[in-house]
């Protein structure tokens, strides 16, 4: 009878290993399968707050028109400039190149959760996906070690980066408590120029609510100009407030 008995417990084990599921189960699995899928094709882990933040970040307006600032340097500002720096040549007039906005944080050394809310924060405010920071060597004074995340940056170029720019000088500067202008002496004296922004909520997509800490900024602008004399000259043309 023992002998009879075993063939049967192992048909038991083997056909009764996952119990049927209903149709509503079924599909409320496959749905949840579905958006798995989706989220880790666009590079996220859940579908927490990050997450849709970076979806936010990752998808790119439908534009109908090119943004202002561009269309502002082709139609007038280049001819400006070839009047003013006395240059024959229409390629040798400066351009901007690229813009780096770059968030340092410190303090995530010893509270990581930090650095997700400033990775949400520099995805909506630039409109691209940021890239995490990590040390290069360990400092001992600091508590910091190799390899550890302490900061965020995100490179923006052509259209993004014209439309970042606009709004910058446009919207964000003027938000400034008692704002007078940004100083003429942050270049490098090859006509990059480099500005600190104390706190990012003084862009519009920067929400109070979610904003836990201020966070700083810099922001550097790379253009072609040889000097900082062509530099200052080009981007007081588009718009930045020097002051006097």
């Amino acid at each position: 009878m023992a002998e009879d008995d075993k063939p049967e417990g192992k048909d038991e084990k083997k056909g009764g290993g996952r119990p049927s599921l209903t149709p509503e189960q079924e599909a409320e699995a496959a749905k949840k399968k579905a958006a798995r899928a989706q989220a880790k094709a666009k590079g996220g882990k859940g579908a927490g707050g990050a997450a849709a933040a970076r979806e936010v970040a990752q998808e790119r307006l439908k534009r109908t028109a090119p943004p202002r600032l561009r269309t502002l340097y082709h139609a007038e500002v280049r001819a400006r400039l070839m009047q003013e720096l006395g240059l024959k040549n229409a390629m040798e007039v400066p351009k901007v190149t690229k813009i780096v906005v770059n968030m340092g944080l410190g303090e995530a050394t010893s509270n990581p959760k930090l650095l997700d809310t400033a990775v949400e924060e520099l995805g909506l405010i630039t409109g691209q996906r940021p890239v995490v920071t990590k040390s290069k060597k360990s400092i001992a004074v600091f508590k910091l070690r190799a390899g550890q995340k302490i900061g965020a940056m995100v490179t923006l170029r052509r259209d993004m980066m014209y439309e970042f720019l606009d709004r910058l000088v446009s919207y964000a500067l003027p938000r400034v408590r008692d704002f007078k202008g940004v100083s003429p002496k942050g270049f490098d004296g090859r006509g990059n120029y480099t500005l600190g922004v104390r706190e990012g909520i003084i862009f519009p997509e920067a929400s109070f609510e979610k904003v836990d800490k201020p966070k700083g900024m810099n922001i550097t602008i790379n253009t072609t100009a040889r000097t900082d004399e062509q530099g200052r000259a080009l981007l007081r043309h588009l718009g930045m407030p020097f002051w006097s």
